[in-house]
Order: structure tokens, then sequence, then C-alpha cells
């Protein structure tokens, strides 16, 4: 019956970024990744539930500390299959005979969902180490993050609970006997407590590589909380704050902003599909800093920007170039551009010449600018990018026929084009229009 609750599939489905990344759970890290792997099941689907088993064909496994996911291979504007690690009862031990040599490798997993048994089989018939992610998935399974989580959310709440019944009874004195600290006292006592928990944190991170590497995620959680609660304070505060402080604030929160991903694609995890998964990852990665900088930014930064948030987990400018050349096979909002100087940027698709170049006419014909013309400095300042990324523009306004260059010991400056509006048969026609007019006026100020 339509509308029925049990009209589903019977694993729940997880999310999938623009580019065809998996969204991750808070403190989830991806591990291991397969591909063209098929999920097989051992026996037919529930009544009113959708069979899965035509569909599961050759796509892309994930192994997470909280659950496995399988993207079809066409993950855009897609979502994946999950099978939470939870819900696995029993890892099956690989059987070893001349049948499987034969065969392409299989992992085997009892599920229990829904109050309901299901043997999944992984049919690997891609390229991978399937012994290292047979290994990974022990230990992911073994390790149980998501109780450690589940923990945490019930400490908090419990902490909530015992403080709202500790407020209800009153009194000054605590339950263990000791003295409350109430009023302004109390809220100092407690913020100095925070901060004295805080610096410790950092402490113990920054003490060796080791340490730094094993705190990173409550490095990066602890910053992104940091950064919420500046952003909170700044729209209360907004009217009270004057311009420096302003400043200052939003300075924070670009680099809290910019400080790690909680789980970076490494050569280790994904195997001969890193460059596959290190373009997607990139691709979500670059969508503020372009809104950020107008649609377009110079590779060299972002390739700064990017290795910043890895923290550890740094990549080459290789390795960063040949990802970014991948977009090109995936549909995603950003592409790679090269210059005809060679400069190359990543660009939004959605960004448009045509916008930029308004914009530099606009600024070329201010009288000012007629009379001098305009630096790439100039522009850059007017359009807020950078200078090199403003030259380039100019420089392909110049191939357009909008501008014309000067070279001079100062460097290049650049003018409005009027030659285009000359006619061969009226050269000494006074003309009162365009910007011919306009650059008449202009000099003639000056000379007076």
């Amino acid at each position: 019956m339509a509308g029925n609750t049990e009209d589903q599939t019977f694993f729940p489905t997880a999310a999938v970024t623009g580019s065809g990344r998996p969204v991750l759970l808070p403190n989830e890290v991806e591990c291991q990744l397969l591909s063209a792997v098929d999920l097989e099941f051992e026996e037919r689907s529930p009544p009113g539930i959708a069979d899965l088993s035509p569909a599961l064909k050759s796509g892309l496994l994930i192994l997470t500390t909280h659950r496995l996911l399988w993207l079809p291979a066409n993950s855009l504007n897609s979502s994946a299959t999950a099978i939470p690690l939870s819900s696995v009862v029993h890892i099956f031990s690989p059987k070893k005979s001349i049948k499987s040599m034969f065969h392409s490798p299989r992992i085997r997993i009892q599920v229990s969902m829904h109050s309901r048994s299901m043997v999944v089989t992984l049919v690997v018939r891609g390229k991978g180490d399937l012994d290292g992610f047979l290994g990974k998935l022990f230990e992911s399974w073994r390790g149980k993050a998501w109780e450690a989580d589940t923990c945490v959310t019930g400490s908090v709440s419990g902490s909530s609970m015992g403080s709202g019944s500790s407020s209800g009874r009153g009194g000054i004195y605590s339950s263990d006997g000791t003295v409350k600290m109430a009023g302004l006292t109390g809220i100092l006592r407690k913020e100095q407590e925070n901060w004295e928990s805080t610096d410790k944190s950092l402490q113990d991170a920054f003490r060796d590589l080791n340490a730094l590497m094993s705190k990173a995620k409550e490095m990066v959680m602890l910053a992104d909380k940091m950064r919420q609660k500046l952003l909170s304070s700044s729209n209360a505060q907004s009217s009270e704050g004057n311009d420096d402080e302003t400043g200052s604030r939003e300075e924070i929160q670009d680099m809290l902003l910019s400080v790690g991903i909680i789980s970076p694609v490494t050569k280790e995890s994904a195997g001969a599909l890193y460059h596959q998964q290190l373009a997607r990852q990139l691709a979500d990665f670059v969508r503020i800093p372009l809104e950020r900088a107008g649609g377009m930014i110079s590779l060299i930064d972002i390739y700064c920007l990017f290795n910043r948030a890895r923290g550890t987990e740094l990549i080459s400018p290789e390795d960063l170039q040949r990802a970014c050349s991948l977009w090109e096979k995936f549909d995603v909002p950003v592409m790679l551009r090269k210059f005809d100087s060679g400069v190359m940027v990543i660009q939004s698709k959605a960004h448009s010449d045509e916008e930029v170049f308004a914009r530099i006419r606009t600024l070329v014909t201010r009288p000012d600018a007629l009379r001098t013309g305009i630096s790439a400095s100039d522009a850059a300042i007017a359009l807020g990018i950078a200078p090199a990324m403003a030259k380039e523009h100019l420089l392909s306004a110049e191939i357009k026929g909008l501008l014309c260059r000067d070279i001079s010991p100062d460097g290049f400056r650049f003018y409005a084009n009027i030659f285009s509006e000359f006619d061969a048969n009226s050269l000494y026609l006074v003309k009162d229009h365009s910007i011919y007019s306009a650059w008449v006026q202009a000099v003639s100020l000056r000379a007076i």
C-alpha cells in the first residue's frame, strides 16, 4: 500500500555532497576504500521492502569508524546506502579454497536490523588491499566508536539534568558538602575552569607530534565550538562593538574556520582511488573560499589553505594539480582554468567574465582613470582580489579589445580603448558622446 512505513529499503540512506563525497556523522572518520564492490544478500528482502540486490552493483565501498557506506558509480545527486557497524552481529572469516581462487574475493557479514537478521556479502571485483580492508573492518567494529559518542551525549544530558535538579533544591551547599559559588563569583569561577581545561588540552596537543595527531580531531571540534561562540557573540554585539573589534573577530573566525578537516583523504585509506576522492573532497572544500574571493582564486592560495586544513596529512603540488584536472570527469560546480600567461586558477562555473569586464570598463571610464589609466593594484582594490589575479583579468580585457596597455618603467598601465570608436571616413568629426567624449573632457580639465 502506498505510504506504508514498511515500503522502504532495508538499510538507511546516507547523504552525499555535491561532488559525490559522503556526508560524515559527527566524530566519524574514513578508514579504507574499495572500488567496484557489489552488495549481495543471501536471502530475499522482507515483504513490502524493496529488493536491493539488482541496484547495488559495482559501487564504491567506504569504511568509516561508524558505518559501511556504499556509493553508486554515478554518486552525484544521489544518496548512499549505509550499514551501521553497530548493527553488525558477526564478521565471517574468509575461507580459502580452490574454488575461491577463481572467484572475486568476498567478505560476509551478518547484520541485524528492524528485528530481522540478514547475511550481506561484499563482492570485491576491483583492485584493492582486501586484507588491509578486512583488518580495518575488524578494528572499527571492535573499536565501537559510536558508543563513545553515545556516552558523551549521555554524560552531557546527565550533567544538565543534575544541574537542573541541584538548582531546584536550592541552598548554599552542594551534594558533596562544599559551598556553592553563586552569583558573579560563580560565573567567573566557571569561566576560569573552562579556560584552564581548554589551556590544558592545547598544551597536551602541542607537546609533541604524536600527541598532536591523536588530539587533532578534538582540536578541530574545539575550534569549531569557539567559532560558533564568536559568531553568536558577534551577532549579539554587532551594534555595540567598534570596527577594530569587528575586524579582529572576523580574522579569528577565518583562522578557526580553516583549522582542519576531520577526515582528510589519504593514500593509505583511498589507495588507487586517492586522486579521485581527493578531487571530490577538494571540490567541497573550495566552495567557501571561492565565495569569499568572488568566484575565482589562484591555485597557489588553495594549495596553502587546503594543506593548512589537512593538518599533518599534507599533499604535494602535483597531487593538487592532478586532482583539479579530474574535475572535468565529475559533475562538480568548480573547474581548473589556465590563462594565456600560464597562471592557473580555480574558478566557479557560475563565475562570469562578462561581469568582471563590465566592472573593469566602469573603472577605466572614470575621469582620473581616463587621464592616467589604471594599474593591476588599482583593479585589485576595486575588484577585491589579489593583484596577480587582477592583472590576468586586465590582460584578458585587453585581448577582448576593451583596454589598451602602456608599458613604462613604472609597470603596466591600462587605458580605455577608444580606437574602436574612430571612423576612418570621419577622423576629424567631433563626437559629443561615448567614451571618446568623456576622454576629451577629462584631458581638457587636466590641461586647465
